[in-house]
Protein backbone atom coordinates (compact mmCIF):
# COMPACT_ATOMS: atom_id res chain seq x y z
CA UNK A 1 0.00 0.00 0.00
CA UNK A 2 2.70 2.52 -0.91
CA UNK A 3 0.31 5.40 -1.36
CA UNK A 4 1.79 8.76 -0.43
CA UNK A 5 0.31 10.86 2.32
CA UNK A 6 -1.65 14.02 1.70
CA UNK A 7 1.05 16.67 1.41
CA UNK A 8 -1.06 19.17 3.33
CA UNK A 9 -1.10 16.84 6.32
CA UNK A 10 2.52 16.98 7.45
CA UNK A 11 1.63 15.52 10.84
CA UNK A 12 0.60 12.23 9.20
CA UNK A 13 4.27 11.26 8.87
CA UNK A 14 5.14 11.70 12.53
CA UNK A 15 3.84 10.47 15.85
CA UNK A 16 0.13 10.85 16.47
CA UNK A 17 -2.22 10.58 19.41
CA UNK A 18 -5.27 8.32 19.05
CA UNK A 19 -8.53 10.29 19.24
CA UNK A 20 -10.29 10.63 22.55
CA UNK A 21 -13.59 11.57 20.86
CA UNK A 22 -13.95 8.23 19.04
CA UNK A 23 -14.52 4.70 20.27
CA UNK A 24 -11.92 1.94 19.85
CA UNK A 25 -13.91 -0.65 17.89
CA UNK A 26 -11.25 -3.05 16.54
CA UNK A 27 -7.60 -4.05 16.94
CA UNK A 28 -5.86 -6.31 14.45
CA UNK A 29 -2.35 -7.34 13.40
CA UNK A 30 -1.73 -7.78 9.65
CA UNK A 31 0.13 -10.94 8.68
CA UNK A 32 2.43 -11.90 5.76
CA UNK A 33 -0.49 -13.38 3.78
CA UNK A 34 -2.01 -9.85 3.65
CA UNK A 35 0.92 -8.33 1.69
CA UNK A 36 1.50 -7.31 -1.89
CA UNK A 37 4.66 -8.09 -3.89
CA UNK A 38 6.53 -5.22 -2.22
CA UNK A 39 5.86 -6.54 1.28
CA UNK A 40 3.38 -3.81 2.22
CA UNK A 41 -0.13 -4.68 3.35
CA UNK A 42 -2.69 -4.60 0.51
CA UNK A 43 -4.87 -1.49 0.54
CA UNK A 44 -7.89 -3.73 -0.06
CA UNK A 45 -7.14 -5.64 3.13
CA UNK A 46 -7.09 -2.37 5.07
CA UNK A 47 -10.36 -1.34 3.39
CA UNK A 48 -12.02 -4.60 4.48
CA UNK A 49 -10.91 -4.04 8.07
CA UNK A 50 -12.21 -0.45 7.96
CA UNK A 51 -15.57 -1.76 6.70
CA UNK A 52 -15.76 -4.19 9.64
CA UNK A 53 -14.71 -1.55 12.17
CA UNK A 54 -17.06 1.01 10.66
CA UNK A 55 -20.05 -1.30 11.02
CA UNK A 56 -19.77 -1.67 14.82
CA UNK A 57 -21.46 1.60 15.84
CA UNK A 58 -24.19 1.63 13.14
CA UNK A 59 -25.22 -1.87 14.27
CA UNK A 60 -26.32 -0.33 17.58
CA UNK A 61 -28.77 1.89 15.68
CA UNK A 62 -29.87 -0.48 12.90
CA UNK A 63 -30.83 -3.28 15.31
CA UNK A 64 -30.86 -5.79 12.46
CA UNK A 65 -29.40 -6.34 9.03
CA UNK A 66 -27.44 -3.57 7.39
CA UNK A 67 -25.18 -3.16 4.40
CA UNK A 68 -22.38 -0.85 3.35
CA UNK A 69 -23.96 1.60 0.91
CA UNK A 70 -21.05 3.96 0.22
CA UNK A 71 -17.45 4.77 0.94
CA UNK A 72 -17.57 8.56 0.99
CA UNK A 73 -13.87 9.11 1.60
CA UNK A 74 -10.85 6.85 2.01
CA UNK A 75 -7.34 8.23 2.53
CA UNK A 76 -4.19 6.14 2.95
CA UNK A 77 -1.71 8.29 4.86
CA UNK A 78 1.06 5.79 5.64
CA UNK A 79 1.91 2.23 4.60
CA UNK A 80 0.80 -0.59 6.87
CA UNK A 81 3.40 -3.26 7.57
CA UNK A 82 3.40 -6.84 8.77
CA UNK A 83 3.38 -6.89 12.56
CA UNK A 84 1.88 -3.42 13.03
CA UNK A 85 -0.79 -3.31 15.71
CA UNK A 86 -3.69 -1.46 14.07
CA UNK A 87 -6.27 0.33 16.21
CA UNK A 88 -9.52 1.38 14.56
CA UNK A 89 -11.44 4.27 16.12
CA UNK A 90 -14.95 5.19 14.99
CA UNK A 91 -17.58 7.86 15.60
CA UNK A 92 -21.06 8.36 14.16
CA UNK A 93 -21.18 11.54 12.08
CA UNK A 94 -24.74 11.30 10.74
CA UNK A 95 -27.92 9.34 11.38
CA UNK A 96 -30.47 9.50 8.60
CA UNK A 97 -33.87 7.91 8.12
CA UNK A 98 -32.39 4.60 6.88
CA UNK A 99 -28.63 5.11 7.11
CA UNK A 100 -25.77 5.80 9.50
CA UNK A 101 -22.46 7.42 8.48
CA UNK A 102 -19.29 6.94 10.48
CA UNK A 103 -15.76 8.31 10.46
CA UNK A 104 -13.06 5.68 10.98
CA UNK A 105 -9.46 6.55 11.86
CA UNK A 106 -6.75 3.89 11.86
CA UNK A 107 -3.58 4.19 13.92
CA UNK A 108 -0.59 1.85 13.79
CA UNK A 109 1.81 0.92 16.51
CA UNK A 110 4.86 -0.17 14.55
CA UNK A 111 6.31 -3.54 15.52
CA UNK A 112 9.54 -1.95 16.73
CA UNK A 113 7.87 1.07 18.39
CA UNK A 114 4.88 -0.17 20.35
CA UNK A 115 3.17 2.51 22.38
CA UNK A 116 3.91 5.11 19.69
CA UNK A 117 1.17 5.70 17.14
CA UNK A 118 1.07 6.92 13.55
CA UNK A 119 -2.17 7.61 11.69
CA UNK A 120 -2.25 5.35 8.64
CA UNK A 121 -5.79 5.63 7.27
CA UNK A 122 -9.03 7.56 7.63
CA UNK A 123 -12.37 6.95 6.01
CA UNK A 124 -16.03 7.93 5.99
CA UNK A 125 -18.43 5.05 5.37
CA UNK A 126 -22.25 4.92 5.21
CA UNK A 127 -24.31 1.87 6.15
CA UNK A 128 -28.00 1.36 5.40
CA UNK A 129 -30.44 -0.68 7.48
CA UNK A 130 -32.08 -3.35 5.32
CA UNK A 131 -35.03 -5.71 5.69
CA UNK A 132 -35.08 -9.44 4.95
CA UNK A 133 -35.52 -8.70 1.23
CA UNK A 134 -32.49 -6.38 1.16
CA UNK A 135 -34.55 -3.20 0.87
CA UNK A 136 -33.78 -0.11 2.97
CA UNK A 137 -35.78 0.17 6.18
CA UNK A 138 -36.06 2.90 8.77
CA UNK A 139 -33.60 3.12 11.63
CA UNK A 140 -35.56 2.31 14.82
CA UNK A 141 -36.12 5.26 17.18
Amino acid sequence: MPISANSSDAASHGPATPPSDKELVLKVIPMPADTNGNGDIFGGWVMAQVDLAGSVLPARYAKGRMATVSVNEFVFKQPVRVGDILSFFSAVTRIGRTSVTVKVEVFAERYQAQGQYVKVTEASVTYVAIDDMGRPREIPK
